[in-house]
């Protein structure tokens, strides 16, 4: 997939940190503030290869980010490297969903291992920072961007909506489900063909709009088409970008993705008119 050098200088670290919850959050944080999130090569008619060299050559040689196949393909094999063994799972996400459907699973994630104990770990959930929470009932943490999230076991093994639940909550009040699963096993072909939904039915978010996200110290930066929102634990500022200049400088600046000049050319006319 990647030598641990080469993928510890992309995300900022001088040095894997220990096999252990806090060196978890510390790579996955990491991981998320330095790479973004991203369906860019969708938009612009590209397949999304799930092999080992197109994720290196994507992901860390290049300034560019992707979604979650991409980067928990990529953060796994990481922390597998760094003594957290770790194996994909697959999930249904429910945000924006019509009351009475129910959802492909179309996201995926990591379970690691960690003295024993069962983990969630997350580095390409688009829609929010979800931390590293152990796999119990009730499980929560907060991020920087106010937001907690907490893991229920909502219902029972089999269930067809799935037997856990990751929540999001700002008032710890009412919570919105982000997404369910069951711990089932996941074969890699498995990963192919929601990876192909996700990059080809026009039904996916995926294909219907440009989607970027990025971790940020204090809060939690998105970009839908050409509408940019910043998230904090004090408030919510939203704005437009005006044009494709304004938008290729804002991936770059804020979100870390840099996209050529022909590339932005491409995808200007769907976001500009």
């Amino acid at each position: 997939m990647c030598d641990l050098p080469s993928y510890l200088a992309r995300i900022g670290l001088a040095a894997a940190p220990a096999a252990t919850p806090q060196g978890l959050e510390q790579v996955q944080r990491a991981h998320r503030q330095a790479i973004g999130f991203e369906n860019l090569d969708v938009m612009l008619g590209r397949g999304i290869g799930l092999e080992p060299a197109d994720i290196r050559g994507k992901l860390v040689d290049r300034p560019r980010g992707g979604y979650c196949f991409e980067h928990n393909r990529l953060f796994g094999a990481m922390l597998a490297t760094m003594g957290m063994p770790t194996r994909p799972l697959l999930a249904r996400v429910w945000l924006r969903v019509l009351p009475g459907v129910v959802p492909p699973r179309t996201h995926t994630f990591s379970l690691v291992t960690l003295a024993g104990e069962q983990w969630l770990a997350d580095a390409g959930f688009g829609s929010s920072y979800v931390p590293p929470m152990p796999l119990a009932d009730g499980a929560s943490a907060l991020a920087a961007d106010g937001y907690r999230h907490r893991l229920r076991r909502a219902r029972a093994p089999g269930s067809l909506r799935g037997e856990w639940e990751v929540e999001r909550s700002q008032d710890g009040a009412t919570w919105e489900a982000q997404y369910s699963f069951d711990t089932t096993e996941v074969a890699a072909l498995d990963l192919a063909m929601a990876n192909h939904w996700v990059a080809t039915r026009p039904e996916s978010r995926f294909t219907q709009a440009c989607i970027v996200s990025i971790v940020q110290p204090q809060g939690f930066a998105s970009l839908l088409d050409r509408q940019m929102t910043v998230q904090t634990a004090h408030g919510r500022d939203v704005s437009e970008l005006l044009d494709a200049a304004a938008w290729q400088r804002t991936l770059a600046d804020v979100f870390h993705i840099e996209l050529t000049d022909a590339e932005v050319a491409q995808l200007a006319p769907r976001l500009f008119g």
